[in-house]
This record gives C-alpha cells, structure tokens and sequence, in this order.
C-alpha cells in the first residue's frame, strides 16, 4: 500500500474520530440538558381551578393549610350529599396532568359511597404555591393528612387513594402513618421504569432526580391495598401493576379494569365501582 493510500486512510480514520467526538458531545449535552430540566418533562401542573364542587351540586369547604416547609397548599373536603352518614375520609393523591378541578367528578362518585373525599392541590399545582418534586410531594401529602386528621377523622378513618403519580406519595404516607386502607390506580413501579419507556435514547435511570421508587416501598405497608390497573393501559404498562400488587404483602386485591391510562379507570362500569365501594365496606366497617 502506497503511502499516499496510508495518508487517505488515516485522514477519513481522523474524521470519522472527530465525528464520533462531535456526537458523544452532543449526547452528553443533551443528557445534562435533561438532568438540570427533568422536572419540566415529568411534572404537568394545571392553573388555579376555574370552577368548583358547588358547580356540580356538590357540598365542600375551601381548605388552605401548609406543608412543614413552609409552602402554603390549597384543596377541598367534600362530604356526601342529603345528611348521608360519613363513615370515613378518602385522601386523594392525583395524577400528574391538571389539578384538583379536574377531579370533581371522581368525587362526586367517591362521596355517594358515603365517604367524605379530600382532594389537594401539590406544590406548583392549582391554586398551590411552590415548585413539584418528589420530596416537595411527600411533605404535601403529610400536610393534607393532617389536615384530614384536623377536621375530625381518625386515622382508621382515613384512606389514602393514590392515582397514576398520586401512587408515589400515597405509598409512602401509608408506610408512615396509619391509615385503613390504600387505593392506587394506574400507578408504577417507578418512575424511571416508565420514562425508559419514553425515552430509550436516555440513560433515565441514572440521570432520574425523582425516582418514585414505589415497589422498594410497598412492602412497608401494613394497611389492606387494592391495585387498580387496566391491562391496556398505554402509558403505565399493566407488568408495573402486576410488580407493585407481587411485592405487596397480605391483606391485597388486584383490580383489572379497561382501556387507556385515561379512559376512567374503575369509574367506567357500575360493577368496578362495586369492587371498590366493597374494599372500602372491609377496610371502614
């Protein structure tokens, strides 16, 4: 081989060289891009609600209470309508998108079993102060059981409803505190298991800040859980319920409902609805 070949060789070899170097740089400041903006791409709060419970005929008190860290969070207690006897509380952790306006009918539909229900806003979400993170939300969901425990409710009173990443500081009140019993719906194992899904490209489980680590914590509780989850869920694949529901312990149930992450979950037929107001029936007496 010539040496004016060698010289063509190493002169594509060096910009093939530079090339990759270009590119790994690139990836990295992408991969730092998303480690300092994550919170961006995984929390999705809504405004101040524009209506409330009144407007769908439903009875509540407008709560303002604070997390020990001083962010001052905002919510509702509804109770059942026309003198129904309260025979406990429902505290509700919601999902990612929106805020506690968006919740309304699902409490409307909770307070005709006979409970009251407590929505609540997180930190950065609805007419709440502050900025969401996982350690922001766990102080939230304490301060919103204290404030259920203020209005009279005892703690086996009291039972934690957790949907889609309400799951997270749901399970871990319920392995603090006592409650009667735990609800999660549409909930995963973690959080970095299911931003893997959404981004294959990232290495998200170790640029994850918040982790949501709900399987390593489950375990811990000792109050009655029931998993609901449909196995056509789109976003929160039903194998992160069927992980959460094997690494509980005993007393537990496994609800299978339909379609996607956001068709209704258990509130699409009268017989889930059952299913869920006969755990609340074991767990409140």
């Amino acid at each position: 081989m010539t040496a004016e070949a060698l010289g063509g060789i190493a002169g594509a070899a060096g910009v093939a060289w530079k090339l990759l170097r270009a590119l790994a740089l690139a990836y990295a400041v992408l991969c730092l891009f998303v480690f300092l903006l994550q919170r961006r791409l995984v929390y999705f709060p809504g405004p101040a609600p524009s209506s409330t419970p009144a407007d769908a005929g439903l009875d509540f008190e407008d709560v303002r209470f604070g997390a020990e860290d001083g962010v001052a969070l905002h919510g509702w207690l509804l109770r059942p309508r026309d003198g129904q006897d309260v025979r406990g509380c429902l505290l509700v952790s919601h999902g990612n998108a929106g805020s506690i306006e968006h919740r309304i009918a699902l409490a409307r539909d909770l307070t005709g079993m006979g409970l009251a229900v407590f929505l609540y806003d997180y930190r950065g979400y609805g007419a709440s102060e502050g900025e969401p993170s996982e350690a922001g939300l766990y102080r939230d969901v304490q301060a919103a059981y204290e404030a259920v425990l203020a209005r009279g409710f005892s703690p086996e009173r009291v039972v934690l409803f957790g949907e889609s990443l309400g799951g997270g500081p749901t399970i871990e009140l319920a392995r603090r505190r006592p409650v009667a019993g735990v609800i999660v719906e549409s909930t995963f194992a973690s959080l970095p298991s299911v931003g893997a899904r959404f981004y294959p490209w990232l290495p998200v489980r170790l640029l994850a800040r918040d982790r949501f680590a709900n399987v390593d914590k489950v375990a811990s509780i000792g109050a009655p859980l029931l998993v609901i989850h449909s196995p056509d869920d789109d976003v929160v694949p039903f194998e992160q319920a069927r992980t959460l529901f094997e690494a509980a312990r005993e007393p537990k149930r496994l609800l299978r409902t339909a379609g996607g992450h956001n068709d209704g979950g258990f509130r699409q037929s009268e017989l889930l609805r059952a299913e869920v107001a006969r755990f609340l029936d074991e767990v409140l007496g």
